[in-house]
């Protein structure tokens, strides 16, 4: 999606501040003994609660309102009657659609008491997509997006998920541009455009470099000896700077 209007913005900040807000609320609300299933309904009900539409259900018919992932499964995890433990890495994935337009959002969130080599992860992480935010401008070529994630993942000792990454947003769930790597891809000689509307979302983790698909269709994992985390922002390329439109009201 190319935003056009004051009208485009303003609905892409509205919906952006409901999935931001719904993470959050998840995130704050997740406890050891809860089903992954049990937090996506709370997470269903905040979004209907503000006439938000889940974004993976209403465009594949996903077995869920969002997508949330434990330990080493890496994305799409389906909710099910698993059970949070303490100590785990989990991923909660939200993405929505109010009034046309879509955002996507997501965190990795460890499950107190967890582990310090978890939390540099997760730390990493979240450097890795302020890097990349941060080479965002208009004109400039999409490639620096996975040059800036696959620097800081890899000068911490890390690897990039290379068949997971980032993706143009706004009137659907996945637009143009289509994928986006994590990872610098010399070939790609695509430029963002000023009003792009796109997510930046790392994938790196503790050795993995790809994701397989488990047999329930939809759940992404690697090797259970690694773990990986996501985080992620819907924003709007400006002339100058990327534009982050899912930044909640409130943190877990």
């Amino acid at each position: 999606m190319i935003v056009k209007t004051e009208a485009d913005l303003a609905g892409l900040k509205k919906i952006g501040k409901i999935v931001a807000n719904c993470l959050q609320h998840m995130a704050k609300s997740m406890e050891p003994g809860m089903t992954t299933k049990e937090l996506d309904d709370l997470g269903g009900a905040y979004l209907e609660k503000h006439g938000a539409k889940s974004g993976p259900k209403v465009t594949y018919n996903f077995p869920g309102f969002n997508c949330i992932s434990l330990n080493h499964e890496a994305a799409h995890g389906v909710p099910s009657s698993k059970k949070i433990k303490k100590g785990d890495l989990i991923n909660i994935d939200v993405s929505a659609e109010f009034g046309g337009y879509f955002a996507d959002n997501g965190g990795s969130f460890i499950v107190p008491p967890g582990r310090k080599e978890d939390q540099r992860l997760l730390d990493v992480t979240k450097a890795a997509l302020d890097a990349a935010i941060a080479a965002v401008k208009a004109q400039e070529n999409i490639n620096v997006i996975g040059y800036n994630i696959q620097k800081v993942a890899t000068e911490h000792g890390y690897t990039v998920i290379e068949n997971l990454g980032s993706h143009g947003v706004g009137k659907g769930l996945h637009e143009e541009p289509k994928f986006i790597a994590g990872y610098f891809d010399k070939n790609d000689k695509r430029k963002l455009r000023e009003g792009h509307v796109i997510t930046i979302e790392p994938f790196v983790s503790t050795g993995a470099r790809f994701v397989d698909e488990e047999a329930d269709g939809w759940t992404l994992v690697t090797g259970p000896e690694y773990r990986t985390a996501q985080f992620e922002h819907t924003m709007v390329v400006m002339k100058d700077r990327a534009l982050i439109v899912t930044i909640p009201d409130f943190y877990a």
